[in-house]
């Protein structure tokens, strides 16, 4: 999962994307300055608008799903 996660955070242009978790929760990534994975050991760092964030061990994700309906075009 998590080399899914840097294939769309290398993406170019940047496509938003959303973190689905096992416990139900979803976490959208809508600019690639929301989203940062550590090298060791393995985290993913999701950054909200008002300064918070939310930091996810991989174990925690269930699936990626793109949104491309976020990407800014009008169509």
């Amino acid at each position: 999962m998590l080399a899914d996660i840097r294939d769309l955070t290398a993406a170019q242009p940047f496509v938003p994307f959303t973190i689905h978790l096992v416990d139900g929760g979803a976490l959208q990534v809508p600019t690639l300055d929301h989203v940062h994975v550590t090298p060791a050991p393995e985290r993913v760092f999701v950054w909200h608008d008002e300064g918070k964030y939310d930091k996810i061990r991989p174990l925690m994700i269930s699936r990626l799903t793109v949104d491309e309906k976020l990407n800014g075009s009008d169509s």
